[in-house]
C-alpha cells in the first residue's frame, strides 16, 4: 500500500496551524511538518464583532504558503477548518467566501460541540495512556478566548460537557481595567470563576472526586512540557545571567531585522521547537504535573510580567497575554475539583482531524468508541430531563433491529445509526416542560442543547425525528421555505421518524410488554413477532396507525405477530 499524506489546517482564535501527518502500512501516523503563525482573529471578534480584512487578508496569505506547503508533500487530502472566532463572527458567511475565491480551500466552521469532540479525539488517538487516565473521574478542559469547555469522564464514559463563558481574552478585556494590579486582577477572575464552577459542580459534578485534569488550549500547553519547564524552574535559580544573555541577544537580533520578520521568525521556531517537544513526549506519555508542582510553577509565573515571561520561556510577547489568565483559570479548577494530577498533552485539533480522516478511510484502528461517548453524553441530556430510561432501552433494541433489517432498504449507514440511537434516547425529554406538546418541547430542547460529536445538521435531524414522531409530518415542499435542512438530510430524518414511530408504539403503555422481539424483512414486508403472553391490544392500535407513514418512506409494510409462550 502506498504511503498516504494527509493535511489538517486549523484556523484558531490565535493561531492558525498547519499540520502534515503520514499514515504508515503499520496502521499508525507519524506527524512530519508542523507550521504555525499567529494572526490574533479572537480579538477582533471581541472587539468588533467581526474579524478585520487586514486580519483576513494575512490569514488568505498563510494559506496560500499552506498550499505551497501541501503541493511539496504531495498531500492526498487535507481539510481546513475554523474554530470559535469564525463562529462567533457577524461576517462569518461572507468571510469564508472571500477566502475560498482567494486561495481555493473550502473552510469548515465547527460548532462548539464538533470541536469539543475533535480535542477529545486528538487526545484519545495519540496517546493509549489516555483510556488508562480515565478510568478514574477525569475533567478534559479546553481553555479557549471566549469560553472553557469542561468535559466530565468517569469509569472510561463521558458523563457531560459543559461550556462556560470565561476565557482568556473576554476575561483579560472585561476584568483588567477594573483591577487595580496584577494580584486584584488575580483575584477577580478567580471570583468569577468561583461562581462558574459553583453552579457545574451542583449540577453535575455533584458528589464525584475529580482525580485528573486535562488541560487544552490557553496558550499553557506552549509552556510545556511539564519536563522542560520544570528543568527551566530549577536552572533559573542557578543561572539567571544565562537567560540576561539570551534576552539581550534576542533584543540584538531584533534590531538589526524588521520588526514583522523578527516576528514572523520568532513564531515559525517556537512552533517548530514545540512541535517537536511535544511529539517526542507525546511518543511516551502524557506529560503531567502533580498539584503541588503546578503551585510552584503558577506562584513563580504570577508575580511576573508577561515580557519577564516572554523572555524567560522563550516565548512570542504577544502569546503571554493568554498565559496569565488562562493560568488563573486552570488553578481555579483545580482548587475547585481538588485534582491530584494535572495533565498537559500538547495536542491539536489537527491531531484529532487526521485522526478522524485515518479511521474514516480505514488507514487507522480506532483506538476508542467514540459513538459510545456520545451515546453516553445523550443518556445524560435524558435523565436530566426525567425520562424513562427502561422504557428507552426496550424501543432502543426494537429501533435498531429495524434499521440493521432494513440496510438495502433505506441506504443509510452507522452515522445515521448513532442518529436513530440518539433520537430514541431524547424523544420523551419534552414531556418535562409540557405533557400536552411534548414533540415541539423536546424539538427546541434538542436544537438548543449542544450534544458532543454531533454537528449542528446532525442535530437538526434528530430534533425533526424526535418532533414528528408525534406531530404530523409535513413534506418537504411545505417545510424547506422555514427550514435549513437540506433535502438529502430531511430524508434522513424521514426515515429515522418511520423506523422510531414504529418501534415507540411496540411501547404504547411504557411496561415493555414488547421485550423479547425479532424483526425479518423479505421482499415487501417487514415481519415483527414478539413473544408475550400479555395483553398487546393498546400496542397494536398505536402500531396500525404508524405503518401506512412507514410503507409509504420504504415501500414496505411492517406486520405485527404476537407468540404466545
Amino acid at each position: 500500500m502506498a504511503l498516504k499524506t494527509f493535511a489538517a489546517v486549523s484556523i484558531g482564535s490565535a493561531v492558525t496551524e498547519m499540520k502534515v501527518f503520514e499514515f504508515t502500512q503499520r496502521r499508525s501516523m507519524r506527524e512530519i511538518e508542523c507550521i504555525s503563525t499567529r494572526i490574533n482573529l479572537g480579538l477582533d471578534v471581541y472587539e468588533q464583532g467581526r474579524i478585520s480584512r487586514e486580519h483576513i487578508d494575512e490569514l488568505c496569505d498563510v494559506l496560500n504558503d499552506f498550499k505551497r506547503t501541501m503541493a511539496g508533500y504531495k498531500v492526498s487530502a487535507y481539510r481546513v477548518f475554523a474554530t470559535s472566532a469564525f463562529r462567533e463572527s457577524r461576517n462569518r458567511t461572507i468571510l469564508c467566501d472571500y477566502i475560498e475565491k482567494q486561495t481555493g480551500l473550502e473552510i469548515d466552521v465547527f460548532t462548539n460541540a464538533e470541536q469539543r469532540f475533535v480535542d477529545y479525539q486528538a487526545i484519545a488517538s495519540t496517546s493509549a495512556e489516555f483510556e488508562t487516565i480515565i478510568q478514574n473521574a477525569t475533567a478534559i478542559v479546553d481553555i479557549s478566548g471566549s469560553s472553557t469547555q469542561i468535559s466530565l469522564f468517569d469509569n472510561d464514559k463521558l458523563i457531560t460537557t459543559q461550556n462556560i463563558r470565561v476565557g482568556n481574552i473576554t476575561t483579560r478585556e472585561n476584568l483588567l481595567p477594573l483591577a487595580k494590579n496584577g494580584e486584584h486582577f488575580e483575584k477577580l477572575v478567580r471570583e468569577l470563576m468561583a461562581y462558574e464552577l459553583a453552579g457545574f459542580a451542583k449540577l453535575y459534578q455533584k458528589d464525584r472526586k475529580i482525580r485528573n485534569l486535562i488541560v487544552l488550549g490557553g496558550s499553557l500547553n506552549e509552556m510545556m512540557p511539564m519536563k522542560t519547564f520544570l528543568e527551566l524552574q530549577e536552572k533559573s535559580a542557578s543561572a539567571p545571567e544565562k537567560d540576561a544573555e539570551g534576552a539581550k541577544d534576542a533584543n540584538s537580533q531584533k534590531d538589526d531585522e524588521s520588526e514583522k520578520e523578527w516576528k514572523q521568525k520568532k513564531d515559525m521556531e517556537t512552533a517548530k521547537s514545540s512541535a517537536q517537544m511535544k511529539k517526542a513526549v507525546s511518543d511516551i506519555r502524557i506529560p503531567s504535573l502533580t498539584k503541588a508542582q503546578f503551585e510552584r510553577i503558577y506562584k513563580d509565573m504570577i508575580a511576573q510580567t508577561p515580557e519577564e515571561i516572554a523572555a524567560k520561556y522563550d516565548l512570542p510577547s504577544d502569546m503571554t497575554d493568554a498565559i496569565v489568565p488562562s493560568a488563573i483559570i486552570c488553578r481555579s479548577l483545580i482548587e475547585s475539583f481538588d485534582v491530584d494530577v494535572v495533565w498537559m498533552p500538547g495536542f491539536s485539533l489537527n491531531d484529532g482531524v487526521s485522526y478522524d480522516y485515518g479511521v474514516r478511510m480505514g488507514l487507522l484502528t480506532r483506538r476508542h468508541s467514540f459513538d459510545e461517548d456520545i451515546l453516553a453524553a445523550a443518556r445524560s441530556i435524558s435523565k436530566r430531563y426525567k425520562t424513562s430510561q427502561s422504557h428507552i432501552r426496550n424501543i432502543g433494541d426494537i429501533a435498531v433491529q429495524i434499521f440493521d433489517r432494513m440496510k438495502k432498504v433505506h441506504g443509510l449507514g452507522e452515522h445515521e445509526r448513532l442518529l436513530l440511537q440518539i433520537a430514541v434516547i431524547l424523544h420523551s425529554c419534552g414531556k418535562f416542560i409540557s405533557l400536552t406538546d411534548i414533540s415541539d418541547c423536546a424539538y427546541n430542547i434538542i436544537l438548543a442543547t449542544e450534544i458532543i460529536g454531533l454537528s449542528q445538521e446532525d442535530r437538526a435531524i434528530v430534533a425533526y425525528t424526535v418532533k414528528y414522531n408525534t406531530s404530523p409530518f409535513i413534506y418537504y415542499e411545505e417545510l424547506k421555505e422555514r427550514t435549513d435542512l437540506s433535502a438529502k438530510e430531511y430524508m434522513i430524518a424521514g426515515k429515522l421518524t418511520a423506523i422510531l414511530r414504529i418501534a415507540n408504539s411496540l411501547d404504547r403503555t411504557h411496561h415493555q410488554k414488547c421485550s423479547n422481539v425479532t424483526v425479518t424483512l423479505k421482499e415487501h414486508e417487514l415481519k415483527i413477532s414478539v413473544a408475550s403472553q400479555q395483553d398487546l391490544s393498546l400496542e397494536r392500535g398505536a402500531f396500525q396507525e404508524k405503518v401506512d407513514f412507514f410503507e409509504e418512506m420504504f415501500n414496505v409494510r411492517p406486520v405485527l405477530k404476537q407468540k404466545k409462550l
